[in-house]
This record gives structure tokens, C-alpha cells and sequence, in this order.
């Protein structure tokens, strides 16, 4: 299976001319199999360890070339949704430069297809949210945005997360 893994990951990327892919569910196969992933594949990998704690996370970088920042997509919700202190961004900061190999390669968001979303997390905070989705635009690392926050779309879980744009996009929104 991972010779063809590589081998299929290889051709796509030849064929197709890609410049990077992301990865899903990281932590669910062997760590070493995504080193040899990674050079099979031969270009950049953004890869999906959906964990906040700094520790864990980061050692996946030493096998794909970044990570989503759940670390700080977890801060986020904890200092611009429960109203905790901005102190607490300083000292994830310091953590994940003393952690990560590279910081900046981390991906940067505020909402996406795994979780519910922010408005429907902390619903009625829009300072809170566009607070956050600033933020995480911003901020060190490669800024990831999710369709929907520039409508103020609060759906819950997966499938409810997803909502359709087709019908609701809004260009007067101020988000938009």
C-alpha cells in the first residue's frame, strides 16, 4: 500500500503540475510513512493534525512541510470567543516557536470543514468573530479562509458546517 500510495501521489502531482496538497487526518497512519510521502510527493504538504496541544502537533512537521494551527485556531476561540486573556496568544506563540520548525509554514484560520462553526460556537459575538477571522488573516503562518465567514454562516457540526454559498451570498455584507 505505500509503495502505491507513493507512486499514485508521484504521478498526480505530474500530471496535474501541483505545487502543494493537503493532507487529512495525519495522526491516523505511521508517522514514517509520511516522510516518504512527503518525497515522493516532492512539493508542498499541508497537513491536518487536529489537536491543540503544541507538542503533538509539531512533531508531525518533521514529516510533512506544515500543519493547520489547531493550537492556535484553540487559542482563538479562547481569547476572542470566552473572552480570556490576549496574554494567552503570547505564550502559544512562544510555545510553538520553541516547538515547530517552521511557524510561519503553519496554517493560519478560524473556521473549517471539521468544526462548527465560530458564530455558532459563540453565537451573537461578531466583534469576537471578526476579531478572530482578522486575526487569523494577519498572523504569522499561511492564512486559510473558509467560505461562509464573509456571510456569517453559523452552521454546528459536519454536515451543518457546509452550508451552500450559492444561495446566500450576500455582497454588501460587510464580512464580504
Amino acid at each position: 500500500m505505500r509503495s502505491y500510495l507513493k507512486s499514485w501521489i508521484s504521478k498526480v502531482v505530474a500530471e496535474f503540475d501541483f505545487d502543494g496538497i493537503r493532507i487529512d487526518t495525519i495522526p491516523e497512519v505511521p508517522k514514517d510513512f509520511w516522510s516518504e510521502y512527503t518525497e515522493a510527493a516532492g512539493v508542498f504538504q499541508m497537513g491536518e493534525v487536529f489537536n491543540g496541544d503544541i507538542g503533538f502537533v509539531a512533531d508531525y512537521q518533521n514529516h510533512v512541510t506544515a500543519l493547520f494551527n489547531y493550537p492556535m485556531f484553540f487559542t482563538l476561540h479562547d481569547v476572542y470567543g470566552s473572552g480570556q486573556s490576549m496574554y494567552k496568544i503570547r505564550t502559544t506563540y512562544d510555545s510553538e516557536q520553541a516547538s515547530f520548525k517552521d511557524v510561519d509554514a503553519l496554517g493560519s484560520f478560524m473556521n473549517n470543514h471539521d468544526n462548527s462553526r465560530w458564530l455558532y460556537n459563540f453565537p451573537n459575538n461578531i466583534p469576537g468573530f471578526k476579531n478572530a477571522v482578522t486575526f487569523a488573516m494577519t498572523a504569522r503562518g499561511i492564512p486559510f479562509f473558509y467560505y461562509g465567514d464573509e456571510q456569517y454562516f453559523s452552521g454546528g457540526n459536519d454536515p451543518a458546517n457546509r452550508e451552500s454559498l450559492w444561495n446566500a451570498m450576500d455582497t454588501s455584507s460587510d464580512m464580504y
